[in-house]
């Protein structure tokens, strides 16, 4: 059974394309009141437009410009959720989806730069939102993070991303026991291959997709829309008792 998000308010990082957008378009739909942010502007505005499309009946989504990695922009993001007047901010979820998706780089041929970035993004980025959002959560309230099927497995030419995603695994346990006690709860979603345009075997092109579909059970990608069902399960209370849980979404990965 589907459940209704009125007066909830949930705030997506990465919001603005893949399965951040996937969230927002699930979410708006079960009447949460939505706090987006992303890097890029436009992705931003493309969203919004969706939203309208789609006929949202939430005219107090708010779009916010942010850089995960930044805790002045994190901050920000926080300052701007919307309150009734005289009301202390309040946050009911909070999904970290925002994050650079791997490229394969043998580690001799792996820069700084790279290491660097994907570690600020990926991990600094769910720590700093986190961080921030935390003295605005209570009891009943919900953080999911996004890891993946690297977060569980090792892959060759991936060693970075591996690290990064195995790093959020941890996070999540651990801050999963920390804010137990008051009632919150933090899991984590697995995805495997999703379809959106900066999946792998997308940038691949060819017949890359192809070879990564034929080590999948269900012998298809996934969509974004699959996981954002299974976030929108994990914030709920029909999951009431799960916290510290790293849940995937692989289509059967073989």
């Amino acid at each position: 059974m589907a459940q209704s998000f009125e007066g909830k308010k949930v705030l997506i990082t990465g919001a603005g394309s893949g399965i951040g957008r996937a969230t927002a378009k699930t979410l708006d739909g079960l009447g949460a009141t939505l706090i987006l942010c992303d890097i890029s502007t436009d992705f931003l505005e493309q969203v919004k437009t969706d939203l309208e499309e789609s006929g949202s009946s939430q005219p107090k989504h708010v779009y916010q410009k942010c850089d995960v990695s930044s805790p002045a922009d994190c901050e920000a993001v926080v300052k701007s959720i919307p309150t009734s007047t005289g009301a202390e901010p309040k946050l009911d979820c909070l999904f970290n989806c925002a994050g650079i998706n791997p490229t394969n780089i043998p580690i001799t041929e792996t820069t700084d730069s790279y290491f660097t970035r994907l570690m600020e993004v990926n991990v600094r980025g769910t720590f700093n939102m986190s961080r921030a959002c935390v003295p605005l959560l209570s009891g009943q309230s919900s953080i999911v993070n996004v890891a993946s099927n690297c977060g569980l497995r090792g892959y060759s030419g991936y060693t970075v991303y591996c690290a990064t995603k195995h790093a959020i695994v941890g996070f999540t346990k651990a801050l999963a026991l920390e804010l137990g006690p008051r009632g919150i709860r933090v899991n984590a979603v697995a995805p495997g291959y999703t379809d959106t345009p900066t999946m792998a075997g997308n940038v691949e092109g060819g017949d890359a997709n192809q070879r990564l579909i034929s080590g999948l059970a269900l012998g298809r990608l996934g969509q974004p829309s699959e996981v954002a069902d299974v976030v929108a399960f994990l914030f709920s209370p029909q999951s009431s008792y799960m916290t510290g849980s790293v849940v995937e979404v692989t289509g059967g990965l073989k």
